[in-house]
């Protein structure tokens, strides 16, 4: 009788571990999805944006919460219809600045006294509030050559009433990633509220402020003092062959109207700086470096600028990751940054004088680091595979890590997921590679499992431990199948020369890599069904499917997403010439060999695998010109292949209903083709 009534008390749990799924596409645009937060100077309360999709209108819409930072009183700031984001304490406490149709609003804290701050008819991008509350720093698309806003807004008026549907292009470059730019310009602009006046710190110049690409989101800053301002631009005249990114100052009683603010230069690299942020005490600005011009992907160096003696340190020049986002402690002996570190985004602290750097917290992907007023506690926000990002607290030697938000605690707690795992195995040159691996919820090791390889982009990037809402790995996983994603040459969070040596070798040793992953992962691990085995990647990714497909013939079926296929036609319809030119060594009529080796066109004749191609309207980095070719080249090969043409996607697939049939379209090629 006993054990009868301990079998009925554990009925209900073994009822509700059952009642768990596995993840769905739904489930993942159910979620809310936490964007930027910023700590109140009292470091009481924290703002934060979430974003929420709905599947059957297909889009999205951002709203502010705020929450106490022990986790307590979490709350909307208002009930607006529109979509509200980028939250920004005033320095006293008391009022929130944020957007809402591209044009600062501010509130109190409970969302009264709401007040329209700025009226500007090209709208505001993103924007920074000064200490004593009296001005903004706003980032704005402007026709460069025209100086006054009536002057915007007269030429797109004339754009929209002549006749002619035409794009004259006289430069590069003339559209990036997924938009034409269109003869805009982003620019710097100082806007006084008392008197209602801006000032454009880029009159009639042709340069982005911001940098169109290869900057930070921490691009402009005002001085502690407010007396001077910092900020990032490319001054090269053709900026798709330049990573010359620099870093300026601008003192504010400088800038008047109608006139280009005489902005001093203080960075010296020819390759990418960027990130200005000024210590607390104002002695000193730090940014983040790059040496050597026209890598996008060389090691980021910190930065340090002596504001009295003008005078340069770079103070992780023995340190071999690359510095991401920095923050100051507030008594400025200390800058706490990120840095890629193998599968995790970890955070480090360095002391600006010694040198000495500290990992803090060295597990899973964390980002948006902030600083209580007294320098205890940092802020930050964490994601990991089974976690989307939430908003958590630990000490500053990285101690009580506390989670703040929960923002999808009741979703999650009916989904089964399988935290990662990782493995090393030798690859290329002998040398060390680290791979992920996830199994499929309510996992038997006695059983067999079909597996999906995926492959990263860049190539200089890396598999992390995230909670991705496009290349979800659970979300992969959650089929059945076994997930392996490999991080071989080229990738992040290795050392800068694992990272370097892709470059100029592209189907060289990383695809030995991948392929040395692949034979001792079905070798070493029982449970996956060497039989049924498929591969999928993007951009870097789809070129190695792509490569793949001429040169092996392990997976059932293979997916290339806005894949490289032919090297050389792509070097002439990218738009950031500095890529193809630095990863082959110069144009195709410089280097044409090493065009011609590492082209996958080459090789198609040998193709056997059937493949999913798929491919966005808008992606200007990879263009739909690559899936053309390579879905003709099969079709005429006569190798079983579709092909997914999105005409209102770019790079990624980010509406809810293209995600959900990009989604089911994959999973449905690989069912096809189990054996």
């Amino acid at each position: 009788m006993k054990t009868f009534l301990i079998l009925i008390m554990f009925i209900p749990l073994i009822l509700f571990a059952q009642a768990k799924h596995p993840l769905t596409v739904d489930d993942l645009w159910s979620m809310k999805r936490i964007g930027t937060f910023e700590v109140s100077p009292d470091s009481k309360t924290i703002a934060f944006s979430v974003t929420s999709y709905d599947m059957n209108e297909n889009k999205g819409k951002s709203n502010i919460y705020l929450i106490n930072s022990d986790g307590t009183n979490l709350h909307q700031l208002n009930n607006s219809e529109k979509s509200e984001s980028s939250p920004k304490f005033s320095t006293d406490g008391k009022k929130i600045a944020y957007l809402v149709d591209d044009q600062i609003h501010t509130c109190n804290l409970d969302g009264s006294d709401d007040q329209q701050i700025t009226n500007l008819y090209t709208g505001v991008d993103d924007f920074r509030w000064s200490h004593d509350g009296k001005k903004f720093l706003i980032i704005s698309s402007v026709y460069p050559d025209c100086g006054s806003q009536d002057c915007d807004k007269k030429t797109d008026e004339m754009k929209k009433e002549t006749k002619a549907d035409v794009r004259v292009i006289t430069h590069l470059m003339y559209r990036q990633w997924n938009r034409w730019l269109n003869g805009k310009r982003s620019h710097l602009i100082l806007f006084d509220e008392a008197s209602k006046e801006y000032y454009d710190l880029n009159y009639l110049m042709h340069n982005d402020v911001p940098p169109l690409d290869l900057g930070s989101e921490n691009d402009f800053n005002f001085s502690p003092d407010d007396k001077e301002i910092a900020y990032t631009m490319n001054p090269n005249s053709v900026v798709a062959t330049s990573t010359n990114n620099e870093v300026y100052v601008v003192k504010v009683s400088d800038i008047k109207k109608d006139e280009k603010a005489p902005a001093k230069k203080i960075s010296e690299s020819k390759g990418n700086d960027n990130q200005p942020v000024y210590s607390p005490n104002g002695k000193y600005i730090a940014f983040t470096s790059m040496l050597v011009p026209g890598h996008e992907s060389d090691q980021q160096y910190l930065i340090l600028y002596d504001r009295q003696t003008g005078k340069l340190k770079n103070i992780t020049k023995g340190f071999d990751r690359s510095v991401s986002e920095i923050v100051w402690s507030p008594d400025s002996k200390e800058i706490y940054f990120t840095a890629n570190n193998e599968i995790f985004n970890s955070v480090y602290k360095i002391d600006i004088n010694t040198g000495k750097i500290k990992l803090i917290l060295k597990d899973h992907s964390n980002t948006g680091l902030a600083l209580s007023n007294d320098g205890k506690t940092i802020y930050f926000k964490q994601q990991k595979s089974t976690l989307p990002y939430e908003i958590f607290s630990m000490n500053n030697d990285g101690g009580d890590i506390k989670q703040i938000t929960n923002i999808n605690k009741d979703l999650l707690a009916n989904i089964e997921m399988i935290p990662l795992e990782t493995f090393w195995c030798n690859g290329a040159d002998g040398k060390k590679v680290q791979s992920i691996l996830v199994k499929p919820p309510f996992f038997d090791p006695s059983k067999k499992y079909p597996m999906i390889f995926l492959i990263h982009g860049g190539p200089q990037g890396h598999w992390e431990d995230d909670f991705h809402y496009r290349w979800n790995t659970e979300l992969f996983a959650s089929k059945g199948y076994v997930v392996i994603a490999p991080n071989p040459t080229g990738s992040t969070g290795y050392g800068q020369q694992f990272t370097n040596d892709v470059s100029k070798d592209w189907g060289g040793r990383p695809y030995h890599d991948l392929m040395d992953v692949y034979d001792y992962a079905v070798k070493n691990f029982k449970y996956i069904d060497a039989k049924n085995t498929f591969a999928a990647g993007a951009s870097y990714g789809g070129y190695m499917i792509n490569w793949l497909e001429g040169h092996t013939s392990r997976f059932n079926a293979v997916v290339s997403h806005d894949g490289v296929f032919n090297t050389e036609s792509m070097w002439g319809t990218t738009e950031e010439l500095w890529f193809p030119e630095w990863e082959f060594g110069g144009t195709p009529w410089q280097n044409r060999k090493l065009y011609e080796k590492w082209n996958p066109e080459r090789f198609i004749q040998n193709a056997k695998t059937p493949m999913l191609i798929v491919e966005g309207a808008h992606d200007y980095r990879v263009p739909e010109e690559q899936a053309f070719q390579l879905f003709s080249s099969l079709q005429r090969l006569g190798v079983e292949s579709k092909f997914l043409y999105f005409p209102e996607e770019f790079h990624f697939v980010v509406k809810p209903q293209d995600a959900r049939f990009w989604w089911n379209s994959v999973f449905d090629w690989f069912q096809q083709h189990k054996k």
